[in-house]
């Protein structure tokens, strides 16, 4: 039987569920405390493989590229962080406070990996390049983003990141990378022989994150306090901010003399958000009351980023041969 083509992606299908199941049975109590440990063993394991799977011969291949890396760091956690503060009267006449710092958390996140390598790829771009941009934007998240939300969304909140926060994040992601990159030279290649295996422990653990954090958001009574209206008013954010960054990452690469292939890599590395990296580490900086308005325009502008990509990605692959 035919996939009907309005339907959305198994990913966002279950993304859905996991959201309305949380919404009808959210886990409570000491079973939220059992989905917590087994959420982080499974943000751990995701890391770790990915680690495992990254080949070192693309990373150098792609580091010697340094100025499209350059110009991808600095769209990624210079540019998007900008455009949020600069857009901030605008958004506010739309969206709630809360909202409007979900959105600026979102500016704050590091770039995708596989969907910018896949994109990158499909539309005939520079892969190599592509490997090391999104690999390095991913790592260097880790220390810039709890630095950039510390500057733009704690004011706003009276909180403050703490070096307790920097010591959880690389905890549970950076260190489990590097035991995979030590552990590569001995599972590298079953690893990268059995993508089926990592597929689900991405998928299943950004399902376990969203799931536990949107269950102590809706005990908190999100639904109460973000109306439908907001959510329609969110699509449309994401859609614009997106539009912007793929217009500016383009015009950006062109200004600057990169060939075709590198305005590729740099057009999907810069303007994509981390949803696997953004959620676990919203859940280590935010507290359980704020962690699902943190997230949600997160979600939303990562389904719209897949979606719009995809269609570009094959417009780019249509041109013709050189």
């Amino acid at each position: 039987m035919t996939r009907p083509r309005f339907l959305p992606d198994n990913f966002t299908l279950a993304l859905l569920i996991v959201i309305a199941l949380a919404s009808v049975l959210p886990c409570r109590g000491e079973t939220a405390q059992v989905f917590d440990h087994v959420t982080n063993v499974g943000v751990a394991l995701l890391f770790f493989l990915h680690g495992a799977k990254l080949s070192r011969d693309a990373v150098i291949a792609g580091l010697t590229h340094w100025r499209l890396h350059l110009v991808v760091l600095l769209c990624t956690f210079a540019l998007f962080p900008v455009l949020g503060l600069v857009l901030k009267p605008a958004l506010l006449t739309v969206i709630t406070p809360d909202l409007y710092l979900g959105v600026l958390f979102l500016c704050t996140l590091p770039s995708t990996v596989q969907s910018s390598i896949a994109f990158t790829s499909m539309a005939r771009g520079n892969v190599p390049a592509a490997v090391c941009s999104a690999s390095a934007s991913n790592m260097a998240g880790i220390f810039l983003t709890p630095m950039l939300v510390g500057l733009m969304v704690m004011p706003h909140t009276g909180a403050a990141i703490s070096f307790d926060s920097f010591g959880k994040i690389v905890l549970q992601l950076l260190l489990p990378f590097v035991l995979g990159q030590i552990a590569r030279r001995w599972i590298g290649g079953w690893v990268s022989s059995h993508p089926q295996l990592v597929r689900p422990v991405d998928q299943g653990s950004i399902l376990l994150v969203v799931y536990t954090a949107f269950s102590q958001a809706v005990v908190e009574g999100i639904w109460q306090q973000v109306p439908l209206s907001a959510l329609i008013y969110l699509l449309l954010i994401s859609s614009g901010l997106l539009a912007l960054i793929l217009v500016l990452t383009t015009v950006l690469s062109r200004r600057l003399g990169f060939n075709k292939e590198d305005e590729i890599t740099i057009v999907f590395c810069g303007s994509k958000k981390s949803l696997a990296s953004g959620v676990p580490i919203a859940k280590v900086l935010f507290t359980s009351q704020t962690i699902g308005m943190m997230v949600l325009p997160l979600m939303l502008f990562h389904q719209i980023q897949l979606m719009v990509c995809a269609v570009l990605a094959q417009r780019y692959a249509a041109r013709p041969q050189q």
